[in-house]
């Protein structure tokens, strides 16, 4: 028996394997940034412990822990000096007594990108009002579905269904679809969880509209683009917390997050066989349970000096919460995980989530 389980094991994980030596890292990026600034004031370790309509995005299973009738999520930050923007929205409600569904919708894009095709007149003077703008951005729609099961004392389940859009102006655009799968469990003041993000691996089909390209392309030696496919391996998160009841109005809830991609070495702080390891650590105060402070460490790495020697840097993130009723806001001082090697400025970042009914 056991040598059957680990050969039908050998065949689910061989096609990741394989996919990995073929397919660019880094892809559909722009959903790792996270949604809500507490899970970003905490270095994004939330899959344990998420607990309201964000968990469509983190995991889906916390949409279990949801006690009000409706939930709506907000949130918007800006990415390198404001070019480009980041939206999200959520929406969770439960279904029965042991089942929520949840929908997720994120945006990031940039804006009024110029387009100087036809800057120069047919007698080759410049005429800037022949400047056209675009814009290029990436759309996920995520709809989720959690369930309560009478297994290990109240394991929570929960999956997303994930639709991908995204677009350069005219140029090219590109569809996918994917499946998430979460699973959380609380045993005392114990958290647990899993998330696996693209189990099936999520394929975008890329179209280009050459024919607006090609002179120009053709002019300056560039390759022409083709239709492709590009492809998002898996990658599986394991998290642990646990609460702390300092004394009748203070708590502490400590979590850490171990995210493992499977898509060869990345610049983590462990890489074993083309899988990487990589740590968050989070921490939340509570002041009964209204006022809420934050911090977190994450997206170690490995950085190279111009004399050859490297020396290690983290991120550090902090935040504030503070719960009015059925009124919650956040705040965060974190950075894009893409600025870790320079000296970037933080950027502050809010979000809101309102609660209706019970």
């Amino acid at each position: 028996m056991r040598q059957f389980i680990g050969n039908q094991l050998i065949l689910l994980l061989l096609p990741w394997f394989v996919l990995a030596q073929t397919t660019p890292k880094y892809s559909n990026e722009f959903l790792n940034i996270g949604v809500s600034a507490r899970a970003l004031g905490m270095a994004n370790s939330q899959v344990a412990i998420v607990n309201d309509v964000t968990a469509g995005y983190w995991n889906p299973a916390g949409l279990l822990q949801i006690k009000d009738r409706y939930q709506v999520g907000l949130m918007h930050s800006e990415h390198f000096g404001g070019v480009a923007k980041y939206d999200y929205a959520g929406f969770a409600t439960p279904v029965d007594s042991v089942s929520h569904i949840g929908i997720t919708a994120i945006r990031f894009g940039i804006d009024d990108i110029p387009d100087t095709r036809f800057l120069y007149n047919a007698n080759g003077s410049i005429d800037y009002n022949n400047i056209r703008f675009f814009n290029a951005a990436d759309y996920a729609f995520l709809v989720s579905y959690a369930r309560k099961t009478k297994l290990l004392g109240g394991l929570r389940l929960g999956a997303n269904l994930k639709v991908i859009y995204r677009n350069v102006g005219n140029f090219a655009n590109a569809f996918g679809f994917g499946l998430d799968f979460g699973a959380q469990l609380r045993v005392k003041k114990w958290h647990f969880g899993l998330m696996a993000r693209d189990v099936t691996s999520t394929f975008n089909a890329w179209t280009h509209n050459t024919t607006l390209i090609y002179d120009i392309y053709a002019q300056t030696g560039n390759q022409i683009p083709k239709n492709s496919i590009e492809i998002t391996l898996p990658k599986a998160i394991l998290a642990v917390a646990r609460e702390f009841q300092l004394n009748p109005n203070l708590g502490l809830l400590a979590s850490m997050d171990w995210v493992s991609t499977f898509d060869g070495n990345r610049n983590t702080l462990i890489n074993l066989n083309g899988i990487s390891l990589e740590p968050s650590l989070g921490i939340e105060l509570n002041y009964l349970k209204m006022i809420y402070i934050r911090a977190g460490l994450n997206n170690y790495q490995q950085i190279k000096n111009f004399d050859g020697s490297t020396f290690g840097r983290v991120q550090s993130n902090f935040g504030l919460g503070i719960q009015l009723k059925n009124f919650m806001i956040d705040y965060a001082l974190t950075r894009n995980n893409t600025d870790i090697q320079s000296n970037a400025l933080y950027s502050n970042i809010f979000s809101v989530r309102i609660a209706f009914g019970k």
